[in-house]
């Protein structure tokens, strides 16, 4: 007999699933070992010696970590932290189960929205994207989409935290060079915020830093990492894995040598404040052998992304992801396939933050137009993990009785109603064939091209509402920047 429910609540966001209870104690098992036994490179001092001092075995650089320290730290690791924009206003809840798709940072190429030609990344670009960005619905989080040519050396990172943030109200993820450009980013934070405490409380950006494959957190990752826990600025601690080349060529040794890589940084920032935000993960896919090119459209990308999530959220931490690339040099039918397939699973596995919408080459190249083709596959990719409600309403069955056989629902209050919650494309084709040939029979780049120029030329952004005497403190902490950097090279 079927039973009846006022509402059903249970499994409403389908998810799907990659790896068994038995397969991810095993991968556990396999870190763990790799912790312990093989160990880390750890290249900062004061993180060697917490490390030492809560029972980890150091040799040089290389610590071994034991089991009992990994767990200790992961008890830690706050389950939600709240993330505010500029002004105050909460605009992202790190947690397992929510997902915010954006672009990723540092491609040294673009593609230029007016000549669609390949370009170095220019500072005006940085605030461009943050504009789109934020205009575009189904991007929750915004990043730089490229690296800045066109500013002094060494200071790309700087420039692009300084413009974007001031360019969006959606959550911000930065990255620096070193510590002292991640030392001023957290000052611009600040400023904007209100000052110190303020910031504490409602902290306004997300630091990225990658440890470097296999097994090495290099000076200024761990700098970073070990900066942003005491400081209590939420981060980001994830490797960039290629397979067969950085680490295994199977995947499940991919997996175990990139989360060891990944809980270095946790544990680090646990023991030296514990309850900070730390979220790992990270790009995994394969080296293309035959290119000798870092596949980003590859199916192992999704793949592994997919079962490293699981992993992630296995050991109660949230996920950093990809999606959203393509390894073709232009947009087209290939880009839209590959970022298609890696949305879809992205949606499907539920990582916290998902980046690199918007890459193309390889990672080698930004492209906006991408990005907005992006915002497009993920609005259609939530509709399918919003899943069906089921209730008293949704079944329809009073409705299903007064139409009865061979009428329609046009004109029934209860379809003026749930037809809202219809996806609507902005970009996806459904004219009629006498349509679309009045209208010049534009094909799908047409109409990303179109969206997205207007976006440039039309959304203005947030940075009119920047307090005056914000944006002076902003541009005195680039002068400084600039004086430091220059009298570091002429030291040298």
């Amino acid at each position: 007999m079927a039973t009846t429910r006022a509402n059903q609540s249970e499994n409403k966001t389908p998810r799907f699933s990659l790896l068994s209870k038995d397969q991810k104690e095993e991968i556990y098992l396999g870190v763990v070992k790799t912790l312990a036994d093989t160990g880390a490179d750890v290249h900062n001092e004061e993180a060697r010696d917490v490390l030492k001092k809560h029972g980890c075995k150091v040799d040089g650089v290389r610590v071994y970590i034991p089991q009992e320290v990994v767990l200790k730290a992961l008890d830690t690791v706050p389950p939600t932290t709240t993330l505010y924009n500029w002004e105050g206003k909460e605009n992202c809840r790190i947690e397992i189960g929510r997902t915010y798709f954006g672009p990723g940072p540092t491609p040294p190429y673009f593609i230029d929205p007016e000549t669609m030609e390949r370009r170095k990344y220019l500072r005006k670009d940085a605030s461009m994207v943050a504009r789109v960005c934020d205009a575009l619905p189904n991007i929750g989080y915004v990043d730089s989409l490229g690296s800045i040519s066109d500013v002094t050396n060494g200071l790309a990172d700087l420039y692009e935290h300084a413009d974007q943030i001031q360019n969006t109200t959606k959550p911000l993820m930065s990255w620096a060079f070193n510590v002292e450009n991640a030392r001023d980013e957290h000052r611009i934070g600040i400023a904007l915020a209100g000052g110190e405490q303020a910031f504490r409380d409602k902290p306004n950006f997300v630091h990225y830093g990658e440890p470097i494959s296999p097994l090495v957190s290099d000076k200024h990752a761990i700098d970073k990492c070990v900066y942003c826990a005491k400081e209590r600025i939420p981060q980001v601690y994830t490797p960039c894995a290629i397979g067969g080349a950085t680490v295994p060529a199977s995947h499940a040794g991919q997996i175990v040598v990139a989360m060891s890589e990944a809980l270095v940084g946790v544990v680090v920032a646990q023991l030296l404040n514990p309850g900070t935000c730390v979220i790992i993960g990270g790009m995994q896919s394969i080296l293309d052998m035959k290119h000798s090119t870092y596949a980003y459209g590859a199916p192992e990308l999704s793949l592994m992304s997919a079962a490293l999530t699981e992993m992630v959220n296995y050991i109660g931490l949230p996920m950093f992801s990809q999606s959203g690339c393509t390894d073709t040099k232009k947009l087209e039918l290939q880009s839209g396939v590959e970022a298609t397939m890696s949305v879809h699973a992205a949606m499907l596995t539920g990582p916290t933050f998902v980046h690199d919408n918007g890459y193309t080459e390889s990672g080698k190249t930004g492209n906006i137009f991408q990005t907005v083709l992006d915002d497009e596959v993920i609005g259609m990719a939530r509709v399918i993990q919003g899943g069906i409600t089921v209730n008293e309403d949704t079944l329809a069955v009073e409705q299903i009785r007064n139409v009865g056989p061979g009428g329609h629902y046009l004109y029934e209050d209860h379809t003026l109603e749930h037809a809202k919650e219809h996806w609507r494309p902005s970009l996806m084709n459904r004219d009629s064939y006498e349509d679309w040939d009045t209208k010049g029979r534009p094909t799908m780049s047409d109409r990303i091209v179109k969206k997205t120029r207007d976006l440039i030329e039309n959304y203005e952004g947030p940075s009119s509402r920047v307090p005056s005497d914000v944006k002076k403190d902003i541009d005195k902490i680039l002068e400084e920047a600039e004086e430091r950097v220059q009298g570091k090279s002429q030291l040298h």
